[in-house]
């Protein structure tokens, strides 16, 4: 199996899994488990084959969607863009499956984190999907066009200036095709968004179903699969950890109960796998 592109049904749809790279997060341990206990996380890195005092570095996929309805082209997400050498990807792997920028219909945000807006734009900085109606919530777009407090998050400064770089240069050249929404919508027949804030103010979740069978888009509600056994263990991005918890809470809940196949962006490829009850927590299956 390619680690670029992955087709799968749900229904009628036709989804294809496109991958726009990977990118190599330092000292991951202090970036997405800040409030774990020390002790404890290394138990649960060995428990997951991970050396706690060799974990350097986290290689992450950054894996965007798309769904072909039959009446609808829908693309979520847009990862990184030219953020690294090792980003970017996207145009290119949805070429290989004879997609032009120009048949997408519509483009969904989650939220306006880098490697989700980065392929908003073109070389040239201007909107990378003329044709599209971009679709984010209107708290999310609030907040990054205006001046963000981004004080609550426990990074660094620099990382700080990325997030702030990346929305003042790719969320602008998209404002004439964007649509906000601000309740549980369906956006195009059979893809639902619902509001999962924390993360970001505006963070959203995805129900894609089709045939009735289901697909949840969680974001980066969950970033490695150690999320779901510890969901009270929130990153440093996370603007607000409270609301965060509740969310995963209630969108692992969801996708248990209804037994869902689940699409994450930051897991390994393809990212589909349902979440299992494991006592208190849950457990990611992968497909």
């Amino acid at each position: 199996m390619s680690n670029e592109n992955y087709r799968f049904k749900l229904g009628a749809f036709d989804c294809i899994i496109v991958s726009d790279g990977t990118f190599a997060y330092p000292h991951p341990a202090a970036i997405f488990f800040v409030n774990a206990p020390e002790e404890r996380l290394a138990e649960v890195l060995r428990e997951h084959n991970i050396d706690p005092e060799h974990w350097e570095e986290h290689v992450s996929p950054y894996l965007c969607l798309l769904v072909n309805t039959g009446e609808n082209l829908v693309l979520v997400d847009t990862g990184a863009g030219g953020f690294v050498p090792t980003t970017g990807k996207l145009l290119a792997n949805l070429q290989a499956e004879g997609i032009g920028p120009e048949d997408i219909d519509t483009v969904i945000i989650t939220h306006a984190h880098p490697d989700h807006i980065g392929g908003n734009i073109d070389s040239a900085g201007k909107s990378a999907f003329s044709k599209a109606r971009y679709v984010m919530w209107k708290g999310e777009c609030d907040f990054w066009t205006s001046e963000p407090d981004l004080s609550p998050l426990q990074v660094d400064e620099h990382l700080k200036q990325t997030l702030l770089m990346f929305a003042q240069n790719c969320l602008p050249p998209i404002q004439e095709q964007l649509t906000l929404i601000d309740r549980e919508t369906e956006i195009v027949p059979g893809i639902r968004a619902f509001p999962t804030p924390g993360h970001t103010p505006g963070h959203i979740g995805l129900s894609i179903s089709s045939g009735g069978e289901q697909l949840l888009c969680g974001a980066d509600l969950m970033i490695l699969p150690i999320t779901l056994e510890h969901p009270e263990w929130y990153a440093g991005v996370d603007l607000d950890p409270k609301q965060v918890v509740d969310s995963r809470r209630q969108f692992f809940s969801k996708a248990a109960e209804e037994k869902a196949l689940v699409f994450a962006f930051h897991f390994h490829f393809p990212g589909l796998g349902h979440i299992i009850e494991k006592g208190d927590a849950w457990q990611w299956q992968p497909i």
